[in-house]
């Protein structure tokens, strides 16, 4: 910990987590590191934390220990400013846009035990599917129909009857399913850790981000949250994101069930494994999830560490803070309300509409959902909430497509020159969503942001650009970015 002794000055930032203990003994996670750092941060001053915060505008991340002392603040004055900052730091990397996604989940059998998951093998209420390629692209018709462009495939891990080749073809049907002017332009994967040559089958099939969530940090709740299963090899799961970046994928999203354990635990977890991928591969999670645990059908499950609407605001804030140039996801767990307050407080990409069952956007979700969503609102609800908002829905995929992935996304998200090319490709997908999909009260309040937005392009030409591709949009013309 050097010279922070929790007073009043900021600590000296690290350049990675080689050095201070956890790398250097081959651990990615230190638990007695995180123990020792969230000790110090309980010591820490409304001060300290003040001039953290104030660093922070710097958009270079925080350190560790600086996070812990945040995490550690209960002033309300400190709580205040750290909101402030986190909305002005999404603002500065991101913009105000907000890019949408549905999850299409294609099987819910499962070899894992999870005492949390609704899939959890020895849930006898639970009614089994999985869908065969007919099926995933009628579900992919259904979500065209909505507006959705981004889809993340996932299943439940079952190597008899989700192997690789299932989810390969699945991508393949996706990508090739068209309705109307309907297309999926990228497919996330959320799979179970697997190997390096299977994530190069990923790789070379297309897809977007891997996902992968630990679900929690801590190792002793680890084990007694996974029984047994694949999945109770709290290492394998780990390590999944170093061998999915070792077969090529280099954009990956890393995750935590908020619930499971204390969350100011998992928040520094996070940091620890984001740093050392940054560390070793030059590159940090293009995403982070923050779910909380959602009740299912057919478990008792109790979170033992449930974390309140006050301190989840928190750790959204702080957390954008730590790692500024981070994607930062949130699902239909949470309420409108609460979906709709945090996107000010560093959320840039969420669900909607989401169905969490395999054939639950065409018949519903009956008892085959993996958990109960909270927002049940039509991705058209969801678009004209952001836009009133004052927000900018995206339904942009170019960077993939143009090749702006893993380094090269990183090194103009982290100066916040990423939104030289995201504000006109998201208008402009969001001018296709309001000529396809809207209702005429949707459309006539997205057609108001869009103008809102054209104000704020500063270099006249790609304005006068845009304005004609948006144009070409309105007679019939589709898919145009930068």
């Amino acid at each position: 910990m050097g010279n922070f002794n929790g007073e009043g000055r900021i600590p000296e930032p690290r350049a990675g987590v080689q050095g201070n203990g956890a790398e250097s003994r081959g651990q990615i996670v230190d638990e007695a590191e995180i123990a020792s750092l969230l000790e110090y941060g309980q010591r820490a001053s409304p001060d300290l934390a003040r001039r953290i915060i104030r660093k922070a505008l710097d958009l270079r991340g925080l350190a560790p220990e600086e996070a812990a002392v945040l995490l550690a603040s209960e002033d309300p004055g400190v709580r205040a400013e750290l909101f402030g900052a986190a909305g002005r730091i999404k603002d500065a990397i991101y913009g105000n846009r907000v890019v949408f996604f549905a999850p299409l989940y294609v099987s819910n059998y499962c070899s894992n035990n999870c005492l949390y998951c609704g899939f959890r093998r020895d849930n006898r209420t639970i009614v089994r599917r999985q869908l065969d390629q007919a099926e995933v692209a009628a579900q992919v018709c259904i979500l065209e129909r909505m507006g959705h462009k981004r889809l993340l495939v996932e299943c439940g891990e079952s190597p008899g009857r989700s192997p690789i080749d299932y989810v390969l073809e699945t991508i393949r049907t996706i990508y090739s399913t068209r309705e109307g002017n309907g297309s999926i332009r990228r497919v996330n994967v959320n799979i179970a850790a697997t190997t390096v040559d299977d994530y190069r089958m990923l790789k070379a099939a297309g897809i977007g981000t891997y996902q992968l969530f630990q679900e929690t940090y801590h190792r002793p709740t680890y084990r007694l949250m996974h029984p047994d299963g694949p999945k109770s090899d709290y290492d394998w799961h780990l390590t999944a994101m170093d061998r999915a970046m070792e077969a090529g994928i280099d954009d990956v999203g890393l995750g935590v069930l908020f619930g499971l354990y204390e969350y100011r635990f998992e928040v520094l977890g996070l940091l620890f494994h984001a740093l050392h991928l940054e560390q070793r591969f030059g590159v940090g999670p293009h995403t982070i999830s923050v779910p909380r645990w959602r009740p299912a059908p057919g478990l008792d499950f109790v979170p033992p560490h449930p974390v309140s609407d006050d301190d989840f605001r928190k750790l959204v804030a702080i957390l954008r803070l730590a790692v500024p140039y981070t994607g930062m996801i949130l699902s239909t767990r949470e309420s409108p309300t609460m979906r709709d307050e945090l996107l000010g407080l560093g959320i840039s990409q969420i669900s909607a509409a989401s169905a969490t069952s395999p054939g639950g956007y065409s018949e519903g979700e009956g008892a085959r959902e993996q958990f109960c969503v909270a927002d049940h609102r039509s991705v058209d609800e969801v678009v004209s909430a952001v836009c009133r908002l004052g927000y900018l829905p995206s339904f942009c995929t170019a960077c993939y497509r143009r090749g702006r992935t893993g380094e090269k996304f990183m090194s103009l998200a982290k100066p916040g020159e990423i939104q030289e090319m995201c504000r006109p490709n998201a208008i402009l997908t969001f001018k296709e969503y309001l000529v396809d999909y809207a209702s005429p009260d949707t459309r006539r309040v997205g057609e108001d942001a869009i103008q809102a937005q054209l104000s704020l392009l500063e270099n006249a030409t790609l304005r006068c650009e845009t304005e004609r591709r948006l144009a070409l949009i309105e007679a019939g013309g589709r898919d145009l970015f930068y």
